[in-house]
């Protein structure tokens, strides 16, 4: 079972490029940025995690923009979006940045998505809540005949274009991965109709199992082989038996959370995880 980390890029955390380098120097597999592109001030919409919503949900640095700083220094680790919300982007505009940012790394990019959950943020970009899945779905298709056609050309109810030329195309064929967070059976029904692997979020280490054996219900059911369905957990506990019973279920990679502080901070934790890693 491989072993991420996942950061916050904000401006008064370690760079991204000498985030990366470190995290491969330890052995760990991969990195891992999310995205807001904002927060609202309203804060209409509750933060899922409860309490207040942390600085540093407005503070980060646009994911292919750190990802891409990273992939400057480093070789081998995979680097990931955790996650892409691909419901408040331009669907041509993302296509185009996750190709570049694949080609640039030499195929190194993981595609996480996700819907989101504050319906303040995504209204600001012309998002309804009620129908971003929707969208989402619709997104997840035109992506993939961006990548894969030399004209591609798409008409949904959401998304919708003549046909275009693109390229770069992606280095990995015939794409990037596309992982989707969450943690519904809506999510995983998804997952199995529309992507290559789930990213729930390691908050419920049961809830996490629990949703393993849905899912190969749903995949079974789908006639699709768990072997083409990737796992990634999301924030795990970093606990030895924790990571124990994740790899027991089949879990291939656990992302471990780094709060987005400086290198005298951010060093000695990755040390500490370097040692779960062993």
């Amino acid at each position: 079972m491989d072993i991420g980390i996942f950061m916050f890029p904000t401006g008064d955390a370690m760079r991204p490029d000498e985030l990366g380098a470190e995290v491969e120097a330890r052995g760990f597999e991969s990195l891992w940025f999310p995205e807001h592109t904002h927060i609202p001030t309203s804060r209409r919409t509750p933060f899922p995690g409860g309490g207040e919503l942390p600085p540093e949900y407005s503070r980060s640095h646009d994911p292919f923009v750190a990802l891409t700083a990273a992939a400057m220094t480093t070789k081998t680790i995979r680097l990931g979006t955790g996650i892409c919300l691909i419901i408040e982007r331009d669907t041509i505009t993302t296509a185009k940045a996750v190709a570049s940012l694949d080609v640039l790394s030499g195929g190194r990019f993981v595609f996480g998505i996700g819907g989101g959950w504050n319906r303040e943020e995504m209204e600001h970009h012309g998002t309804d809540y009620a129908t971003r899945f929707a969208k989402l779905e619709e997104q997840v298709a035109a992506f993939k005949t961006i990548w894969t056609e030399d004209e591609a050309e798409f008409h949904g109810r959401h998304v919708d274009f003549e046909p275009i030329w693109s390229w770069p195309k992606p280095e990995q064929k015939p794409h990037p991965p596309i992982l989707l967070g969450g943690g519904t059976g809506y999510t995983r029904q998804r997952v199995v109709d529309h992507c290559d692997g789930w990213l729930p979020i390691g908050r419920s280490t049961e809830a996490v199992l629990d949703g393993i054996e849905d899912l190969k219900v749903r995949a079974a059911q789908a006639g699709r082989a768990m072997d083409t369905i990737s796992i990634s957990v999301f924030g795990a506990k970093p606990q030895q038996e924790v990571l124990d019973a994740y790899a027991e279920a089949g879990v291939g990679r656990v992302i471990l959370l780094v709060h987005p502080q400086g290198r005298d901070q951010t060093l000695p934790r990755l040390d500490r995880y370097a040692a779960l890693r062993a």
